[in-house]
């Protein structure tokens, strides 16, 4: 899917070790819900299997890339938890640490919502935010998506327990 200024593509065997790098990033495991390192075996294997049909695998990750940049990848963005029978996905977004705040994941979260809706044919995507995550927050609320809750004590960062704000986009 091509973009005015990004495109999304599938993983590819050369995105390997730039996945890898990004799952196994400490920083980012909180907004993840990762809890632990993947091999690169894993993600190997992870992408040469996602060719699968996301009705089969219940999940979609793509690879972001930056149209004026030969296509270098700067990130991903994810459905998961797909749902054909109730209409909907949860998303998450993933920008590089090099390339955040340049418009990509707004971008790209556009596109993917267009895809969902007009090609996946789902009446709703959702996201689970921590309430500090206030660049996440303004830029889900900027795409369309709606304060529906808090989920107390939903995620535990060492032995914490944290919030999380569940927003939505229902397709009308």
């Amino acid at each position: 899917m091509k973009g005015t200024n990004i495109s999304l593509r599938a993983p590819e065997p050369a995105d390997i070790d730039l996945i890898y790098a990004w799952e196994n990033d400490p920083t980012v495991w909180h907004v993840s819900n990762t809890a632990a390192p993947y091999s690169r075996y894993d993600i190997e294997q992870y992408i040469l299997n996602s060719h699968h049909d996301i009705f089969a695998a219940k999940q979609l990750r793509l690879i972001i890339t930056d149209n004026s940049k030969a296509d270098k990848p700067v990130g991903a963005i994810d459905l998961f938890d797909f749902d054909p029978l109730h209409g909907r996905a949860g998303i998450g977004i993933l920008i590089d640490n090099q390339e955040r705040s340049k418009g990509y994941a707004s971008e790209a979260l556009t596109m993917l919502c267009r895809y969902s809706f007009n090609t996946l044919n789902l009446h709703q995507l959702y996201c689970h935010i921590a309430p500090d995550n206030k660049v996440s927050v303004q830029l889900f609320t900027k795409a369309g998506f709606t304060l529906s809750g808090t989920c107390r004590d939903w995620t535990r960062t060492g032995n914490k327990w944290k919030d999380a704000l569940l927003l939505q986009l229902i397709n009308h």
